[in-house]
């Protein structure tokens, strides 16, 4: 089976790639310290994770989502269903940038380890394919809203939009355009009983993000999803008819690419908006000792703006990893000169920031 995506990439999406590409620019120029990168980091990933998790239904707020991405034992009456959702989709989260930063292949395999942590968590097996039909229906009148492929076909459909997937990136097809066809064609398929959409919007994000267009993590394209989601939602359903058979399969998506693509745009240039902002008020040109470090050796000095020292563990719970290969990366980091050993103890060994890099998170 090959599947090759419908649509025109015209003026109107052109145009917004462009803006796409201006913004990307002037983020990725501006320097921030440390600690602001990883604050803005942080609070873009709680929205994701409440935005993503509201649109199927959640009920926490984002106040009580962030108290259970940050206070972790909190219980909520009656709802730990949501609960356990909002703590799958930030392990998910994390994962996909784990994922992303090593420049992970696309693979239907990584897709149900990345579905298999919505559902049910990290230490969880990869999931299956739905077995059965399923339908999306009206929560008002029940009816019909969408009813995806027979379950005999979404094997060969995963399969097919996989190796499109991995075709457009040889091809150089633009990351932005690459992820908004796959969330389409995910949700379209919709391979899973549940889950397909918190999962869709994860796959975009590691699309853009293993491809150069994670703008630091600044920004939420799911908040923007959920503060619109008529609009969302009427954007997917580029035929008028609700089964997949008699419409959908060879569908324009030209709609849904300009709609993607449109906000996108604006996302991005309201993140370049909000780092310039930022860089102005830090007043400060960025040395070149921070300048060389990725986005993980800087979200780990950020840890140092309220510790003096760190463990692994507090390293792999930042970055979302095993202790593992939080041990890994500390010893290149120890290497490099910015990390220090401060306990040689295997048990509680810690580490503290070298002189020289203390004073960028305000220490002496």
């Amino acid at each position: 089976m090959i599947w090759k995506p419908v649509y025109q990439l015209n003026p109107s999406i052109a145009r917004a790639l462009m803006e796409i590409e201006a913004a990307k620019a002037v983020v990725e120029k501006t320097p921030l310290s440390p600690a602001v990168e990883a604050e803005l980091r942080h609070k873009a990933r709680i929205r994701s994770t409440h935005y993503s998790t509201r649109i199927e239904g959640n009920r926490l707020t984002l106040r009580e989502a962030q108290q259970v991405i940050e206070e972790k034992r909190v219980n909520f009456h009656g709802r730990q269903r949501d609960v356990d959702e909002i703590r799958h989709y930030w392990e998910a989260l994390l994962k996909v940038e784990d994922w992303a930063a090593k420049k992970s292949e696309i693979s239907e395999e990584l897709i149900c380890r990345l579905h298999e942590i919505v559902e049910r968590g990290k230490r969880s097996k990869p999931s299956g394919y739905r077995d059965g039909q399923n339908a999306i229906r009206d929560s008002a009148s029940g009816g019909i809203v969408y009813l995806p492929p027979e379950a005999k076909d979404v094997a060969a459909l995963m399969a097919a939009m996989v190796r499109w997937a991995k075709q457009a990136q040889k091809e150089g097809l633009p990351p932005p355009i690459i992820a908004t066809l796959v969330h389409y064609q995910f949700v379209t398929i919709h391979p899973y009983y549940d889950g397909n959409g918190r999962t869709a919007r994860l796959l975009a994000t590691f699309i853009l993000q293993r491809d150069g267009y994670g703008l630091n993590g600044f920004f939420s394209l799911e908040e923007h999803h959920g503060r619109d989601l008529e609009g969302y939602y009427r954007a997917l359903a580029v035929h008028q008819h609700h089964n997949y058979y008699q419409g959908r399969v060879e569908a324009d998506l030209t709609s849904w690419v300009e709609y993607f693509i449109k906000l996108l745009s604006k996302v991005f240039q309201q993140a370049r908006d909000e780092v310039v902002r930022i860089e102005g008020e830090e007043g400060a040109v960025e040395p070149e000792e921070l300048r060389r470090l990725d986005h993980r050796a800087r979200s780990v000095i950020a840890l140092f703006a309220k510790k003096d020292r760190i463990t692994v563990k507090h390293i792999a719970g930042q970055l979302g990893l095993s202790d593992r290969m939080a041990r890994v990366l500390v010893s290149g980091w120890v290497k490099d000169g910015w990390l220090e050993v401060l306990d040689q103890s295997n048990r509680s060994r810690s580490y503290g920031l070298a002189k020289k890099y203390a004073k960028f998170v305000g220490l002496k």
